[in-house]
């Protein structure tokens, strides 16, 4: 029975791989033994898939990207080129950590801009968004955009990816997809209603 995932003849697929239906793997990339891979991902030029790395579905893993063991990514990730996962604070060549790393976990929906590197043991939240060649070492709140070295927040972006605009009080909107959203009193924004009700003035 013909498989339904593409894998380009340049790139290497371990036993005990589960690859679900309709994802691309195109060329010069590895899949290691006990990688879990979605539904309808694509997968880059030269990307590496650890041991046991699990992989939602939608996932979009541009070029030279290598997501080692410990990282677990949720479905409809954006993993830009060259972004870095690391899985060991302290590593050494002397002394190998025998599969016991800290784990990271990138929630669904969110983008990892080219070049950024993601520390181990954080959380990304869902829809969050890292900027290009920024370097996360903390956990990172559902929406908020981050950006810098060491990464800061610096705004609020949008399920759709615009950065928020400000409005009265605690609300945030989108101008592109009209979304609303507002923080609550803990710091956290949630989405409140899909569609944007212009304020009067």
């Amino acid at each position: 029975m013909a498989a339904d995932y593409f894998i380009h003849k340049t790139s290497i697929v371990d036993d005990n791989v589960k690859i679900g239906a309709g994802t691309k793997i195109w060329h010069f990339s590895h899949i290691q033994a006990g990688a879990v891979i979605g539904s309808g991902c694509s997968f880059g030029q030269n990307v590496n898939i650890a041991n046991n790395v699990t992989i939602g579905d939608g996932v979009k893993v541009q070029n030279n990207v290598s997501i080692y063991e410990g990282v677990n990514i949720e479905d409809y990730v954006f993993c830009g080129p060259s972004c870095v996962f690391t899985n060991d604070l302290t590593p050494r060549a002397r002394y190998p950590k025998d599969h016991k790393y800290l784990k990271t976990v990138i929630r669904h929906d969110a983008t990892l801009g080219a070049n950024c590197t993601i520390v181990c043991g954080h959380e990304v939240g869902h829809h969050a968004m890292i900027a290009a060649g920024a370097v996360v070492v903390s956990d990172v709140l559902p929406y908020a955009l981050y950006a810098g070295v060491p990464a800061k927040q610096i705004g609020w972006v949008c399920e759709c990816g615009q950065v928020l605009e400000k409005g009265h009080g605690r609300k945030y909107f989108c101008l592109d997809c009209k979304r609303e959203y507002l923080i609550a009193n803990g710091g956290s924004l949630f989405l409140v209603q899909k569609e944007f009700v212009q304020e009067s003035k």
